[in-house]
């Protein structure tokens, strides 16, 4: 069961809505201003990795400019292959 965001046009609300299967006919609806017109974004996510997590081992970003504005690289803890 999916948890999707969403991000009201209308206020910037943002509004997270859990979705039973794929097949469900659910018209999201903004709770601040009941506006209907709403954009699906990406979520973050924050999580750990493996039995030697710990506090200092949290993932680290590096952020450069790029020909498109700017890019940023994540580094996740954890084994790699």
């Amino acid at each position: 069961m999916p948890i999707y965001e969403f991000k009201c046009l209308k206020c910037n609300e943002l509004v997270e809505i859990l979705f039973k299967n794929q097949e469900d006919k659910v018209q999201p609806a903004c709770p601040r201003c009941k506006g209907e017109n709403l954009e699906r974004v990406l979520s973050t996510t924050h999580y750990a990795m493996g039995s030697h997590a710990s506090k200092g081992a949290g993932v680290s970003s590096q952020t450069r400019s790029c020909p498109s504005g700017s890019c940023t690289t994540y580094d996740i803890p954890g084994p790699t292959r």
